[in-house]
């Protein structure tokens, strides 16, 4: 699998010496509540089972995971992955808490989208933000990505539905973004 860098930090893909990380961060609420598939609370097992899929997602083309490490201790701090749902990629990314408002989702997320764009050959890519969780769209602003809609999208650690909106990003779209 792919090894991406940017100025700050490394991205790789996810070990099972994560997984004390992985538990610690997912296992706060407020990191929990703000994705679509993760339980609450989060164990140990959990994050193992999480860190199997991923390799075997990636073994068959289905998905792309990368663990966020800063690049000057290693320190694990997240992940960003970009997930093959019915044709087309959906960016996922949660960082842990110590790690919030410091601009490394935003630095792994031009990464990984890159990535998409240029080695996967992804004509757009797609993602989603709770209404309740607005830095994560303005991660998603920051990468050009425009509002594509809105709905109701279950959140497993709250139980039920919460309103998310939907923003999209074509090559195109990227390519002007970066230009700029």
């Amino acid at each position: 699998m792919a090894r991406l860098e940017t100025e700050r930090l490394l991205l790789r893909p996810p070990e099972f010496r994560d997984v004390p990380a992985i538990t610690t961060w997912i296992g706060d609420w407020d990191v929990a509540k703000n994705l679509a598939s993760v339980p609450h609370p989060y164990r140990e097992d959990d994050a193992q089972g999480f860190v199997a899929r991923t390799i075997e997602k990636h073994a068959v083309g289905e998905g792309y995971c990368f663990a966020v490490t800063r690049k000057q201790d290693g320190v694990f701090m997240g992940n960003c992955a970009l997930q093959l749902k019915d044709g087309q990629f959906e960016l996922g990314y949660w960082l842990g808490k110590p790690f919030w408002r410091q601009g490394y989702a935003t630095e792994a997320a031009k990464k990984v989208v890159s990535f998409a764009f240029h080695n996967l050959k992804a004509t757009s890519i797609w993602a989603g933000w709770y209404h309740d969780n607005p830095a994560s769209g303005r991660v998603l602003q920051k990468l050009g990505c425009r509002h594509d809609g809105a709905e109701p999208r279950f959140s497993l650690a709250r139980g039920h539905e919460v309103y998310c909106h939907r923003m999209a990003l074509t090559r195109e779209e990227f390519g002007r973004k970066k230009a700029a």
